[in-house]
């Protein structure tokens, strides 16, 4: 789906695990990508709803639940009508890729996929993973280091890809914010309301407030940040 992944699995005996990771996010770029011709979702997109397969029914399914728990401003369906499952697929897969790495016994790892996370265990140092939020002016400096613990990182915005997310109540993209990061036990759940809560505009972060096992970091397009109450314990 365009975006770079890394898998960092801690210990001996790493090349198999990491084949095998690698090897589960290009089936998932074959299968669910929205821009290859001869995937599923394009499949879907042209009507060819008889071949779809049960996991990207689950991915539907999970998009549905998703739209409704954030009041419909996650929604797959792009502007013109077609199926864009990405926001959902991305944490998916960094998901599926942790529990493939963690069946095979490895115990301290990070899944990386176009800037968002699953961080378990420890480091090569011994160390809890650390985690940097892009400055959203200047992608070549971090504004804060997290230490999350074994949980899922993910940002939203706008700095990197542009006008992407939109609202889909207006259609419009938001443009009172540049950047919302979220962090939770499990990178499916950050990522999915990262990107419902960026769509949101400044009202996001209090959704991320209200909402059981998550804290949120966002950016306005003044340079102010805005962070939920329990997010400083997660900062270095």
């Amino acid at each position: 789906m365009g975006m770079p992944v890394t898998v960092d699995v801690v210990g001996e005996q790493t090349g198999g695990t990491l084949d095998a990771a690698f090897a589960w996010f290009y089936e998932v770029d074959d299968r669910f990508s929205p821009f290859r011709p001869q995937s599923e979702v394009s499949a879907l997109n042209k009507g060819e709803e008889a071949e779809l397969s049960s996991e990207l029914h689950e991915i539907l399914w999970l998009a549905e639940i998703t739209r409704r728990e954030t009041g419909g401003y996650f929604d797959i369906r792009r502007p013109d009508g077609r199926i864009d499952p990405s926001g959902v697929v991305k944490g998916w897969a960094i998901r599926r890729a942790a529990q493939l790495i963690a069946a095979r016994g490895h115990t301290d790892f990070l899944v990386e996929a176009g800037g968002d996370l699953q961080c378990v265990g420890r480091n090569d140092d011994g160390e809890p993973w650390r985690v940097g939020i892009r400055n959203p002016f200047d992608p070549m400096e971090s504004i804060k280091t997290l230490q999350p613990g074994d949980a899922g990182v993910a940002t939203s915005g706008s700095s990197i890809r542009g006008h992407h997310i939109y609202d889909p109540h207006t259609g419009g993209s938001p443009d009172d914010i540049v950047s919302l990061t979220v962090v939770g036990a499990d990178i499916f759940d950050a990522d999915r309301f990262a990107t419902a809560a960026f769509a949101m505009g400044r009202e996001g972060i209090d959704f991320i407030e209200t909402s059981p096992g998550l804290e949120g970091y966002m950016v306005d397009t003044r340079g102010v940040a805005t962070m939920t109450t329990g997010f400083k314990k997660l900062v270095l």
